[in-house]
């Protein structure tokens, strides 16, 4: 292992364990729930935008370490975001972790899942929360990976 797979475990590790914004947001504006039939993975999102910014957002579910992890990142990750933002943050991180962009600069910790893309079957569990995101603020309810 290299330094960078080091890092990708512990953060992936750490964030798995000690998940942030893993709760119920029981004054939101957004909601949508998001299944992995592959593995099983589940995810709920729960949004409070104030026009078109995110106030606060915060998740549930279960899965694996990487879907939990991407989870609890991208709630940290897209608090005080525009719709705008978030949209071109999707797209990057979606990019990155299917081998299409090799640049991380823009993304900051969300980086870390480059190493998603070197297994290929765990990239739904990566993007799960993503799209359950995308899904709420679309006004859907809920989506799939597949």
């Amino acid at each position: 292992m290299n330094e960078w797979d080091d890092l990708y475990l512990e953060v992936i590790l750490d964030h798995n364990k000690n998940p942030r914004n893993n709760h119920e947001l029981e004054k939101h504006t957004h909601h949508a729930d998001g299944h992995n039939p592959l593995c099983g993975d589940r995810v709920s999102i729960n949004i409070l935008m104030d026009n078109e910014t995110v106030k606060e957002v915060s998740f549930t579910g279960s899965g694996c370490a990487i879907s939990t992890a991407s989870a609890s990142i991208l709630t940290e990750t897209i608090k005080n975001k525009s719709k705008y933002e978030i949209e071109n943050l999707f797209k990057d991180f979606h990019d990155l972790v299917t081998n299409k962009n090799e640049d991380k600069k823009k993304l900051g910790k969300l980086a870390i899942f480059e190493g998603v893309k070197k297994y290929p079957a765990r990239v739904k569990c990566a993007t799960l929360s993503w799209h359950a995101l995308m899904a709420a603020l679309e006004g859907e309810k809920e989506t799939t990976t597949e």
